[in-house]
């Protein structure tokens, strides 16, 4: 079964279009390395939790949109051979400045599925 990166990031939501066009650029960084999907997806209805929710795990501000996105990999030994390579590819030696988001308040992790339905 597909292992999972997962990784949900705050964005300013000015930022949309510029957010777009940086995941074209990096996007195919994971393809390139082994991943068989990613990915990107815009929240547009991400409500307030009461105890927790996807904005308050980001510090997303009132101005900042949601962005849930995911990496699948055939396995985990795939993944971890892959994210070497993400590492080390030239496309992914810019400044993080440039990024459109505040990547220090991105979260992320691996994933092992352990059910996956399909129609």
């Amino acid at each position: 079964m597909p292992y999972i990166d997962g990784f949900v990031i705050a964005v300013p939501t000015a930022n949309r279009d510029a957010f777009i066009g940086h995941a074209r650029a990096i996007d195919p960084v994971f393809l390139d390395a082994g991943a068989t999907r990613v990915i990107e997806a815009w929240g547009n209805d991400v409500p307030e939790g009461r105890l927790t929710d996807f904005r308050r795990a980001v510090q997303a501000t009132p101005d900042e949109t949601v962005v849930f996105a995911w990496v699948e990999w055939p396995d985990r030994a795939t993944r971890d051979a892959g994210n070497r390579k993400v590492m080390e590819d030239p496309r992914m030696s810019g400044d993080a400045s440039s990024m459109p988001f505040d990547g220090r308040r991105m979260i992320f992790g691996g994933f092992e599925t352990v059910l996956e339905l399909h129609r």
